[in-house]
C-alpha cells in the first residue's frame, strides 16, 4: 500500500472517532488501531506511529491519540514441496469418470502408475484422457467434477513414488 494511502487512512482515524481500521489490498492487510493514553495533565495526547516491516509510515504532527500500525501478509497453509502438479494441456471441461454413473479413474490416497488414465477433458466435444507422467500417489483433487478448466490449470497433486 502506498504511504499516501497509508497518511489518508491515518488521517480518517485521526479525525474520526474510530477506534480500529482494518483495510485489505493486493493481499496486504493493514490495521491502525487507537490507543488512548494521558501523555499530557492538559489532555492533549501526541501520535505515535509504529511501522512494521515495508511500511514507511509518514510523520505526524498533529493532536491525536497514540496510533498503532501495523501490515500482514495472509497466511498461507504449509505446502509440500515435493509434490507435482498434473496441470491441464487445454481448456475444457473435466471429468473425474468415464460416465456419469461410474466410479472415478482416481481417488485421493490411491497409487497410480505412469501412464494411467486420471481423468478426461472434453474440449469441443472430443473426449482427451489426461495420462500420469510418473508413477506417485494421489493427494489432492483440485477440481470439482464437470467444471471447466484452463490451459495450465493444476488438476491433481501428486507425491511421486521414488
Amino acid at each position: 500500500m502506498r504511504p499516501s494511502k497509508i497518511r489518508m487512512l491515518i488521517k480518517l482515524v485521526e479525525e474520526s472517532n474510530i477506534g480500529e481500521l482494518e483495510v485489505s489490498s493486493w493481499g496486504r492487510k493493514v490495521s491502525i488501531r487507537k490507543k488512548v493514553g494521558s501523555n499530557n495533565d492538559n489532555g492533549h495526547r501526541d501520535s505515535v506511529i509504529q511501522p512494521m516491516p515495508q511500511v514507511q509510515a509518514p510523520p505526524i504532527n498533529s493532536r491525536v491519540d497514540q496510533l498503532e500500525i501495523s501490515m500482514h501478509a495472509p497466511q498461507a497453509a504449509p505446502v509440500k514441496t515435493d509434490l507435482i502438479e498434473i496441470k491441464s494441456p487445454m481448456v475444457g471441461t473435466f471429468y473425474r469418470t468415464p460416465a456419469p454413473d461410474a466410479k472415478p479413474y482416481v481417488e485421493v490416497g490411491q497409487s497410480i502408475k505412469a501412464g494411467q488414465v486420471l481423468c478426461i477433458i472434453e474440449a469441443m466435444k472430443l473426449m482427451n484422457e489426461i495420462e500420469a507422467e510418473q508413477p506417485g500417489r494421489i493427494v489432492e483433487v483440485l477440481v470439482e467434477n464437470t467444471k471447466p478448466v484452463q490451459f495450465g490449470q493444476p488438476l491433481f497433486l501428486i507425491e511421486p513414488i521414488s
